[in-house]
């Protein structure tokens, strides 16, 4: 959003940005927020991790977007991650039968989050990856940053992104892998470890 001062119309001056919190774990969150893999699926792996503040601490009114291909590396194009009753116009929640690769899970008391997903394939000559998005407390913007699975080290050496990234800071990109299709990706938002987030132009 722009705004022109009266006196001096050639001139457009940029509106001052605001906090993305607190009001936005009002509206935001939804049922079933975290269940973006069918029901039942047999590719379903499970995310989580904490989002940490800059001194460490765990948020526990954050939330975290995950956007990921499919399997095949494909961006769905379905709809049905939000659902409303067309009469009441509260959320349905998921089909369960559709994999829309969009979700949204707020952190706990103990900034923990946690969502079953479809491991997506690669696109491109990009590695496998799921894009995440993080909405906290005092950011002036919300923060982009990658998921990338861990496991085929040659495939990630090769990642077109991971290759700029500093090699001491590329962890933070790469989940840890917990077993049994489970992985944690933990965000902390400065300070030491800080996770790395990327800037859209």
């Amino acid at each position: 959003m722009t705004k022109i001062d009266p006196s001096r119309p050639e001139t457009v001056f940029p509106t001052p940005s605001h906090t993305v919190g607190p009001f936005y774990g009002h509206a935001l969150p939804f049922p079933g927020g975290g269940d973006i893999a069918p029901v039942g699926h047999p590719d379903t792996i499970v995310l989580h991790g904490h989002v940490y503040d800059g001194e460490g601490y765990p948020l526990p009114d954050a939330l975290v977007e995950l956007w990921g291909a499919d399997p095949d590396g494909k961006v769905p194009r379905v709809d049905g991650s939000m659902r409303r009753d067309p009469a009441s116009g509260g959320f349905l929640g998921r089909n369960g039968v559709e994999f829309t690769g969009w979700g949204r899970v707020q952190t706990d008391a103990s900034g923990h989050w946690t969502a079953r997903t479809l491991r997506p394939g690669a696109r491109g000559r990009s590695a496998p990856y799921i894009s995440v998005c993080v909405f906290a407390r005092g950011l002036l913007l919300h923060l982009y940053t990658r998921l990338y699975l861990p496991g085929d080290e040659a495939v990630l050496g090769a990642d077109p992104l991971l290759g700029q990234v500093d090699e001491a800071r590329r962890g933070t990109l790469i989940a840890v892998d917990d077993g049994a299709g489970t992985y944690r990706f933990d965000i902390r938002l400065q300070g030491e470890g800080e996770t790395v987030f990327l800037e859209f132009r």
